[in-house]
C-alpha cells in the first residue's frame, strides 16, 4: 500500500487532491485540508449561481482529463459529489482516485459489490451489470462525470427515493435522470452543457467522449462573471470571497404562504389569483382592506403583487393606499424586489410615489447595491437620475463600487465613477480595508483595473492583512493585472501581515510566469516571510518545479536557511518533491546542509518520509550516507525506523555504515528489531 500511495502522491495537479503520506500507526492516507468540504454538501446546503456551476465542470473536468491523460490512464471508479472536495476559494479537487481497483479475474459480483458499499448505485454505467465481466475502461468515468454533471446543474440527487433494484433495472433500460429537473431560466450555453452531459452517459460506452474532447468543448462554454453561492435562506446569501470579504444578496420571489386562518381567505384568493397571473380578476377583488394584510416574514400584498411583475396591478394596489415603503422581515422594500426583477416601469411607478431610494434591509443593502451587484446599468441610472447618491455603505462599509469591481460589471463601474461626486475617494475601504482596486485585481477584471487606475486609484492601498492589489492578482495568477499593475508604479515588495511578498504568493501557488514579471520588475527574491522563508522555500515545498527553476535562474540562492535553519531542498524532500530536488541539486544546492533544530540533512529528512526516489538524487550528488543529527542518529537508522526497504539497500549499496550508533547506543540493525521491521532485520544481518 505504501509503494501505491507514494506513487499516488507524486501527481500533482491543481484540480486533483495533494496526498503527502501514510499514517505510521493507522492506515489512513493524510491529504491536503479541503477547508470547504465536498461538493455533495456544497449542493444540498447552497444555491449556486450558473458561472459558479460552469466554474464546478469545468474544473472536475479538467481533473479527470488529467488523471486519464496518465500512462495507463488512472481510472477513478469512485467519481461522484461527495468525492470533489473544496478549497478555501470554491474550487474543486478530485479525491479518492484508486480507491475502488479492477483486479484481474474479479467477478462482476463483487465489483458491483465493491462499488455499491460506497454508495455508487447512481453513478454506475449500465454496461457494468448488464455485460459480460471485463475491465472497466475510461467510459465507465465518463459516464460517472454526466450523472454528476446532471447533479451541478440541478442541485438534486439523481434517482432519488427509489431502491437499488429499481436503479439498475431504470439505468438498465436506459432511463436517465430527468432533464425537466434543470431549471428553465438558464444561460443559452446550458443547452450546449446539456448535450456533453447526454453524450456521457450514451448507453454505448463507446460513444461517450473521451475527458480530453470534452474539456475542449466545456472550455468553449466557460461563463465569465461572478463566482459566488447562495445560501437557502430566505432573501440573501455571503459570497465566498477567498479572505471572506463580500456580503452579496439575492431575493428570491415571496412563494404563495400557508394561510390557515379563515378571515384570511380571501387574501389567500388575491395570492392564488397573482400566482395564476390572472390580474384582471385580481385587480377586481382586491379591496382596501386587503392592503394592510400581512403574511409570513412581514411581506405585504404590495411585495406579492411588485413580484408578480404587473405594472397595472401594482398601480391598483398602490391606489388603495398599500405603505410604497413597507419592508419584511429581512428589510426587503417593494423597490428592492423590483430592482432585483428589473421591473423598470415598476421601479419608476414606485419612486413616483415615493419609495425610499436610500432605504436599505437589515444589512444597510440599498436598492443601488442590488442593482450594482447584478450589472444592471439600466437600473442605476434611473436611481441615480432620481436623486439617489452614488456611494452609499452598507453594513460592512461596501460600495456599490466595491460590487461591481467583483462581479465584473465595468459598465456599472464606468457609470458609477462619472457620478461620484470630486470628494468621494476612489480608493475608499471596506470594512476590512479591500480597495475597488483590491476587488477587480483579485477577481481578474482586467478592464476595471484600469479604468480604476486611470481615475487615481492608489496601486499601493493595502487592506487590514496588509495586501495590495499585486498581492492578490499574484496569488490568483492573473498574468495581465500583474502587468498592469507594475506598469502603474506599484511597490513590488510590499509585504503583507505575514510577510509575504507578491513573489511569495505566486511562487506559493505555481505561477511561474508572474514570478518572471516580478523578478524582472525588480521584485527581491530573497525576501523572507515572517518565518523566514524565501519564494524558492514556498515553490519547493509545493513542488512547482517551473517556478524553482524561474527563480534560480534570476538569482534566489538555492541554500538560503528558513525558519529552524530549513533550506529548500530539506523542504523538497519533507514534501516528497523528487523533480523539485532534482532540480535545486543540478543548481548545486548542498545535499549536506544540516538544519538548526535536530542537525538533520535532506538524506534524513528523505528516509524519513518514505521518499525513495529524492534518496536516489541525493546519493547521486554525493550526500553524506553516513551523515549524524544531534541524536546522531544516520539516515540508516531512520530508514530502519520507518521501514522503507529500498532506500535501506540503497544506502548500503552507497557503502553506509551499519556499526553506526545513535546516541542510546542502537545500530540501525537495534532499531529495525524495536520497530519489528523484520525484513530489514534480515537485510541488516546479513553479511554483518
Amino acid at each position: 500500500m505504501a509503494d501505491e500511495v507514494s506513487n499516488i502522491a507524486k501527481l500533482k495537479f491543481k484540480y486533483i487532491m495533494s496526498i503527502y503520506g501514510l499514517c505510521n500507526e493507522a492506515t489512513a492516507v493524510v491529504m491536503e485540508y479541503m477547508s470547504n468540504g465536498s461538493l455533495n454538501n456544497l449542493l444540498t446546503s447552497h444555491t449556486l449561481m450558473w458561472p459558479k456551476k460552469f466554474q464546478m465542470v469545468h474544473e472536475v473536468s479538467m481533473g479527470m482529463s488529467f488523471l486519464h491523460s496518465m500512462e495507463p490512464p488512472l481510472l477513478h471508479l469512485n467519481l461522484k459529489t461527495s468525492n470533489i472536495l473544496l478549497d478555501e476559494h470554491l474550487h474543486a479537487k478530485i479525491s479518492d482516485f484508486s480507491i475502488i481497483q479492477w483486479e484481474e479475474g474479479m467477478s462482476r459480483t463483487t465489483f458491483m459489490e465493491h462499488l455499491t458499499a460506497r454508495g455508487n448505485i447512481s453513478y454506475i454505467p449500465p454496461e457494468t451489470f448488464t455485460q459480460e465481466p471485463g475491465p472497466p475502461g475510461t467510459a465507465f468515468d465518463v459516464y460517472s462525470f454526466g450523472i454528476v454533471m446532471w447533479e451541478i446543474l440541478t442541485q438534486q440527487k439523481p434517482y432519488a427515493g427509489c431502491s437499488v433494484t429499481t436503479v439498475l433495472l431504470q439505468v438498465s433500460k436506459g432511463k436517465r435522470p430527468c432533464l425537466e429537473r434543470i431549471p428553465d431560466h438558464r444561460p443559452q450555453k446550458c443547452d450546449q452543457l446539456i448535450s456533453i452531459m447526454e453524450q456521457c452517459w450514451d448507453r454505448d460506452p463507446w460513444k461517450r467522449p473521451e475527458f480530453s474532447d470534452t474539456l475542449k468543448k466545456i472550455d468553449v462554454l466557460k461563463i465569465p462573471g461572478p463566482s459566488h453561492y447562495y445560501q437557502n435562506s430566505d432573501m440573501k446569501e455571503k459570497s465566498n470571497y477567498s479572505r471572506q470579504i463580500a456580503t452579496n444578496h439575492e431575493i428570491t420571489l415571496p412563494e404563495m404562504p400557508d394561510l390557515s386562518s379563515d378571515d384570511q381567505e380571501a387574501s389567500n384568493g388575491l395570492l392564488f389569483l397573482l400566482s395564476k397571473k390572472d390580474f384582471s380578476s385580481f385587480r377586481q377583488t382586491v379591496k382596501r382592506e386587503h392592503v394592510d394584510t400581512q403574511f409570513s416574514g412581514q411581506k405585504s400584498l404590495l411585495h406579492y403583487t411588485v413580484a408578480s411583475g404587473d405594472l397595472e396591478s401594482v398601480k391598483h394596489v398602490l391606489s388603495l393606499g398599500a405603505e410604497v415603503n413597507c419592508a419584511t422581515a429581512r428589510g426587503y422594500t417593494p423597490l428592492i424586489i423590483a430592482v432585483l426583477q428589473r421591473l423598470y416601469d415598476i421601479i419608476l411607478l414606485l419612486l413616483e410615489h415615493g419609495a425610499d431610494k436610500m432605504q436599505g434591509d437589515e444589512d444597510q443593502w440599498m436598492p443601488l447595491h442590488f442593482a450594482a451587484q447584478n450589472g444592471d446599468d439600466r437600473c442605476i441610472r434611473l436611481l441615480l437620475d432620481k436623486g439617489a447618491s452614488a456611494d452609499p455603505q452598507e453594513k460592512d462599509g461596501w460600495l456599490p463600487l466595491h460590487l461591481a469591481c467583483q462581479n465584473g460589471h465595468e459598465t456599472v463601474v464606468r457609470l458609477l465613477l462619472s457620478r461620484l461626486v470630486k470628494e468621494v475617494n476612489v480608493d475608499q475601504e471596506e470594512k476590512l480595508g479591500r480597495t475597488p482596486l483590491h476587488l477587480a485585481s483579485s477577481y481578474g477584471n482586467l478592464n476595471i483595473v484600469k479604468l480604476l487606475l486611470a481615475h487615481k486609484a492608489n496601486p499601493n492601498a493595502t487592506d487590514r492583512s496588509l495586501s495590495t492589489a499585486l498581492h492578490l492578482s499574484a496569488e490568483q495568477g492573473h498574468n495581465r493585472i500583474v502587468r498592469q499593475l507594475l506598469k502603474s508604479g506599484v511597490n513590488v515588495d510590499s509585504a503583507d501581515s505575514r510577510g509575504h511578498t507578491p513573489l511569495h504568493l505566486a511562487a506559493l501557488n505555481g505561477h511561474a510566469g508572474i514570478c518572471r514579471q516580478l523578478l524582472t520588475s525588480g521584485a527581491n527574491p530573497e525576501s523572507k516571510s515572517l518565518q523566514e522563508w524565501t519564494p524558492l522555500h514556498l515553490a519547493a515545498q509545493r513542488g512547482h518545479e517551473a517556478v524553482v527553476v524561474q527563480l534560480e535562474s534570476l538569482g534566489a540562492l538555492v541554500n538560503s536557511k528558513g525558519q529552524n535553519g530549513w533550506t529548500p531542498l530539506h523542504l523538497a524532500c519533507n514534501q516528497c518533491q523528487p523533480e523539485v530536488v532534482a532540480k535545486l541539486l543540478s543548481a548545486k544546492a548542498d545535499p549536506n546542509i544540516k538544519e538548526d533544530s535536530n542537525g538533520w540533512t535532506p538524506l534524513h529528512v528523505a528516509c524519513t518520509n518514505f521518499c525513495f526516489p529524492c534518496v536516489l538524487h541525493l546519493v547521486l550528488y554525493k550526500a553524506d550516507v553516513n551523515a549524524v543529527n544531534s541524536e546522531k542518529a544516520t539516515p540508516l537508522h531512520l530508514a530502519a525506523q520507518h521501514g522503507c526497504v529500498p532506500t535501506v539497500k540503497t544506502l548500503l549499496l552507497n557503502r553506509a555504515d551499519r556499526a553506526l550508533q545513535d546516541s542510546s547506543g542502537s545500530t540501525a540493525l537495534d532499531v529495525a528489531k524495536q520497530c519489528e521491521e523484520w525484513e530489514i532485520v534480515k537485510i541488516l544481518e546479513k553479511d554483518s
